[in-house]
């Protein structure tokens, strides 16, 4: 008896060292890998186009390729050719930090993202950040913000270029679909260029470090929002209407989910 229960915590622990082992590892890995991507990217940007926009997509796909180290598999459904939208807002649902190995992946060419001023003092990363050509705004000041939005509409038309902003604002780290602030409609009608919603399934206490295989996360590209179609009504309600759409297409994300991974069908 004595020695069955030797033979049971033995097993329990090399079980254990090797979930310990699978952490370690990633850690490594993820940190080696970023910092490269960070030293080398500004590096580059800083020697031959700094805040070129089209730098975004590329250094964000890089970063999507930890999606793999990570032990996710990512599903990406995009819209044909984006191009023939000409320049766009992309509104799209923010979780967490693993949000740079999933919807990082689908960020188009041409787009840069708009993030808080206080991105750009995380070591490394928000120097790649500003470098590569993404906007930093201060959403403390509101009425700066708002001159910044009217800047924003004339420079995106003008350089035809696209947007990428989280309309929630913050993290919703578990919360369902935050509430929306309405920034990015009242940019995207001072624009009068269409909305494209993006929605990624639940990840959420999904991704465990000591995990090898974290399943399946879906990143889906919605159908454009011809924001010229609620000239007639208030940006509030634009703004609830892409709520009330991408809220029902993330059930319906989540749902799909976990039928296939139960089916083991990823």
């Amino acid at each position: 008896m004595n020695v069955k229960l030797h033979n049971i915590l033995k097993g329990y622990k090399n079980r254990e060292s090797k979930k310990f082992m699978l952490i370690i590892a990633r850690l490594i890995i993820v940190t080696i890998y970023s910092l490269l991507i960070c030293i080398f990217g500004s590096i580059w940007c800083v020697l031959f186009s700094p805040r070129n926009p089209r730098h975004v997509a590329n250094f964000s796909h890089l970063f999507g390729r930890l999606s793999k180290v990570f032990g996710v598999k990512i599903e990406l459904r995009q819209l044909i050719d984006t191009k023939k939208y000409g320049n766009v807002i992309y509104i799209a649902n923010h979780q967490n930090n693993y949000d740079m190995i999933t919807v990082s992946n689908i960020l188009q060419s041409y787009t840069v993202t708009v993030g808080k001023k206080s991105l750009f003092w995380i070591p490394f990363f928000g120097q790649l950040y500003w470098l590569s050509g993404n906007l930093l705004i201060d959403r403390n000041d509101h009425i700066q913000s708002y001159k910044t939005l009217n800047e924003l509409a004339i420079i995106l038309n003008k350089n035809h270029i696209s947007l990428w902003i989280f309309p929630e604002g913050t993290r919703s780290r578990g919360r369902g679909l935050l509430s929306f602030k309405i920034g990015a409609f009242y940019l995207a009608v001072a624009a009068k260029v269409p909305i494209i919603p993006i929605v990624v399934s639940n990840t959420h206490k999904k991704i465990k470090l000591n995990r090898w295989n974290n399943g399946l996360v879906i990143v889906e590209m919605l159908q454009p929002i011809d924001t010229l179609q609620f000239k007639s009504f208030s940006i509030r309600q634009l703004s609830t209407y892409c709520h009330q759409l991408m809220l029902e297409k993330l059930i319906e994300l989540n749902a799909e989910v976990i039928e296939r991974e139960r089916n083991g069908n990823i």
